[in-house]
């Protein structure tokens, strides 16, 4: 059963997606619209609903948050049905121009993204009616994410840096210590709403990614902390408190598990950097 929801808060048009075709989706998918620009594309198994979604809308630039194929996986097609442009970071450009090779349970939930031709995001038109975004690299999910902050609205449009104020498994790739630090960056700035691509907080948007900032600092304080004690990895993924979802690991086939998320844990400190971004006009 899919699951097809539009809502809209102030000037920002929001579509949320679910495919389950012979059962309930497993996660929705948001994709929002103001003024001229989408910001990512959803899951391609949904593709002809978001083409005729994007038919109401004036469609002129597509920003993606990063090459998932959650959110990239219908970007090439919705880009020639709206003759938009796709703006995205160098990396996401560098991995979408050719087929992601992508895991059985990725293409049973979401589908496989079709390549594409884009540009990075210093090179996006100026258009007077545009919405003013501050493309921020913040990796940490995967290399090349980025979240778009609305300076003059007080908004975040933040992919996949949120989720929830607390998780309980990461994927293989993700490096709990860039994301600890890609939080800490955005939280520099001011926003109030949360336009997360999975489970948006349209108040107190700030004060959902403190928690999720002190919820991941404290799991590595407490992985380190047993890891100290001398707790192989087993033990430290039984103790860590949180309890490991066997259907979610066996379905990834462990792409996608708690124990991930304490390897990560584990890991030395990120050397990610300072993150920075350009103004999108």
């Amino acid at each position: 059963m899919n699951i097809v929801k539009e809502w809209k808060h102030e000037d920002v048009f929001a579509l949320e997606l679910g495919y389950g075709p012979y059962w309930p989706p497993l996660m929705n998918v948001m994709l929002y619209f103001c003024r001229g620009t989408l910001i990512d594309s959803a899951q391609s198994h949904m593709l002809r609903t978001v083409l005729d979604w994007a038919d109401d809308k004036a469609v002129k630039r597509i920003l993606l948050t990063h090459h998932h194929e959650d959110h990239s996986g219908n970007a090439a097609a919705v880009a020639r049905h709206t003759k938009a442009e796709i703006f995205a970071h160098p990396l996401t450009l560098q991995k979408m121009t050719t087929p992601n090779r992508i895991l059985p349970y990725q293409r049973w939930v979401w589908g496989h993204s079709e390549p594409l031709v884009g540009l990075p995001f210093d090179e996006a038109e100026h258009r007077d009616d545009a919405l003013r975004l501050k493309p921020i690299h913040a990796p940490g999910h995967s290399k090349d994410h980025c979240v778009f902050l609305a300076p003059d609205e007080g908004w975040l449009f933040s992919g996949d840096l949120y989720l929830g104020d607390r998780i309980r498994y990461f994927r293989s790739d993700e490096c709990l210590g860039d994301q600890i630090d890609s939080i800490r960056s955005v939280l520099k700035y001011d926003f109030e709403v949360l336009f997360c691509a999975h489970h948006p907080k349209l108040k107190h948007g700030k004060r959902h990614l403190v928690a999720k900032l002190q919820f991941l600092e404290d799991f590595q304080g407490l992985a380190r902390k047993l890891q100290g004690q001398g707790k192989p990895l087993r033990a430290i993924c039984r103790e860590i408190g949180i309890k490991e979802s066997w259907f979610v690991r066996g379905l990834t086939m462990g792409n996608v598990s708690l124990r991930n998320m304490v390897v990560s844990a584990l890991e030395e400190e990120s050397d990610a950097g300072e993150i920075t971004g350009r103004k999108l006009k």
